[in-house]
């Protein structure tokens, strides 16, 4: 195509919306004030915005973990002023969820790429996969109301308690909460370790899970 056309196709969407998606792997958010993001997700911004804190190799899982255990190094920025900025996360697939008053959902500490600064949220683990994960899982509560971008290699799959999980390729779950279940058969192999050692099992008759078609390390 040439260069006319191909420029028309992809610049950004006129949109009111706060969260907008520019194509499967890119969120623009129109920051009005401020917002939270992962660290070093920004790609690109427009306007007068100013980026804290740390966007280094700790980020995800290790730097909510260090954030939780010593208050050291910043795993999510706060993008503030107003513009837009342009978010992406090794074009991993962008959601984005719409949280009522009444709703909450937790999600892995490397999946989160982005929420609205009103949404309250907590960092936690689950110690009991310290076997799996260094230190354990990390995942992030946030509650509504409003929008949260999570992010997925490939599409996700939504399932319905009860389920059990692979911790590698869990996403999120929200309306229920996991055990933690060892797979002794699998324990005992020799010289190797597999992601289905460990599962999470979701009980309950509510919630949902969210799972991807790739187990993260």
């Amino acid at each position: 195509m040439d260069i006319d056309k191909f420029r028309s196709e992809h610049v950004p969407t006129d949109s009111d919306e706060t969260f907008q998606l520019e194509n499967s792997y890119t969120l623009d958010v129109a920051v009005d004030g401020s917002v939270m993001a992962k660290a070093g997700s920004m790609v690109a911004y427009t306007g007068d915005l100013s980026f804290t804190g740390q966007a280094s190799a700790e980020g995800g899982i290790k730097g909510f973990l260090k954030e939780a255990a010593s208050g050291e190094g910043t795993p999510v920025m706060a993008v503030e002023g107003e513009g837009h900025v342009y978010l992406a996360d090794h074009q991993k697939k962008v959601q984005v969820l719409e949280l009522g008053a009444d709703d909450a959902i937790t999600v892995n500490g490397e999946d989160v790429l982005a929420f609205e600064s009103g949404l309250s949220y907590e960092i936690d683990k689950i110690d009991s996969l310290a076997g799996s994960f260094a230190g354990g899982l990390t995942n992030v509560y946030l509650q509504g109301p409003g929008h949260v971008a999570i992010t997925t290699h490939g599409d996700p799959l939504v399932l319905d308690p009860p389920v059990s999980t692979d911790p590698s390729a869990t996403v999120a779950w929200s309306g229920t909460s996991p055990d933690v279940e060892i797979n002794k058969s699998l324990s005992d192999m020799v010289g190797q370790e597999s992601g289905e050692r460990f599962q999470l099992n979701f009980d309950g008759p509510d919630g949902f899970v969210v799972v991807q078609p790739y187990e993260e390390l």
